[in-house]
């Protein structure tokens, strides 16, 4: 199996996702329950079983377990192939993750062949429900004009809403615009130190860096 995102993406993963959206968990039965226990237990052929009895009644965070589980080659041999069918069929339902998957799978050329376009669309549709990952991927193909024409000003906006979303990337990234200004964006030094705080906060040096920097500059334009 080839290393990266898909490699990285698991069950465990979205456990949290599922209890946190409704619409996701309405839509399980008790065989994907029993499946999340089992997966955490490190039962995985069990899970695996499981997940795919929920997947054929509909369940899209089965769907979208049972693909990762096959393209990961969890409790059973990788089935990429079938793994992608079940990815797919979660992202059609709409399940955020699912399209954000799906698209990391365009934009890094894993298993399919790379088509940021079509990255783009999947990253927009997640994007366009939340979904903080999405929203930061999209963000990076609109600054280097990757499946998109290049947009900083789109690029900015998907950078701030996956920041509010706390994302610490993204925080960085919209303190580096707020610090320097332009591509409509109005230079504010008290914001930029806001989000670098922020990113700080959740163990970045070099936004530690930064807001110590900015810090200090404020602290010079204060009158005396």
């Amino acid at each position: 199996m080839k290393p990266g995102l898909l490699g990285a993406v698991s069950v465990a993963l979205l456990l949290t996702y599922g209890a946190a959206n409704a619409q996701t968990v309405k839509g399980s039965d008790m065989a994907t329950q029993n499946a999340v226990a089992d997966y955490n237990a490190g039962n995985f052929g069990a899970a695996r079983s499981e997940f795919l009895r929920a997947a054929k009644k509909g369940s899209r965070l089965a769907e979208f377990n049972y693909a990762m589980m096959l393209v990961n080659g969890e409790g059973g041999p990788a089935d990429v192939p079938e793994g992608k069918k079940w990815l797919r069929k979660a992202a059609d339902a709409n399940m955020t993750q699912a399209q954000f998957v799906y698209g990391k799978m365009f934009d890094d050329g894993q298993f399919v062949d790379r088509d940021p376009a079509e990255a783009h669309r999947w990253f927009l549709r997640a994007a366009n429900q939340g979904h903080v990952q999405a929203e930061l991927a999209l963000a990076n193909q609109f600054l280097d004009g990757r499946g998109t024409p290049r947009d900083n000003a789109q690029a900015f906006a998907w950078y701030k809403k996956a920041a509010e979303g706390g994302d610490m990337t993204a925080q960085y990234v919209a303190g580096s615009f707020y610090e320097r200004g332009g591509d409509g964006v109005q230079k504010n030094i008290n914001v930029a130190r806001a989000y670098y705080a922020a990113a700080a906060a959740q163990g970045d040096p070099a936004a530690k860096l930064k807001y110590q920097q900015l810090s200090a500059e404020l602290s010079h334009e204060q009158p005396q």
